[in-house]
């Protein structure tokens, strides 16, 4: 029951947008087009971020305020591991890689 409060479901855009970013996540893991997959993530979530989690934007005695500046910086230390993902490729037990030998 906690679990679902995590999503919010409340148009269509919100699940579509939950739906792709499912689908990028599990291509990641999977490695196939691991790194086409992480740059688009990376592109979302930062941009996700910046809308949603501005901490600048709240006054400086908002209790809110070291919440909200705790989910920015953990959110860009996610983006932090898809770059490496972008630079370094996914590895060698990835989808992609046992293509290469096929």
């Amino acid at each position: 029951d906690m679990f679902l409060t995590v999503f919010s479901f409340e148009d269509v855009a919100h699940i579509i947008f939950f739906v792709i970013g499912l689908i990028l996540v599990l291509l990641v893991a999977i490695g196939f087009q691991a790194k086409l997959s992480a740059l688009v993530l990376t592109v979302i979530l930062f941009v996700g971020n910046l809308l949603i989690n501005d901490w600048w934007s709240l006054a400086h005695n908002s209790p809110l305020r070291d919440f909200i500046k705790y989910d920015f910086f953990q959110m860009l230390s996610v983006i932090g591991g898809l770059l490496l993902v972008v630079t370094l490729g996914p590895g060698g037990v990835s989808f992609d890689e046992h293509k290469k030998m096929w």
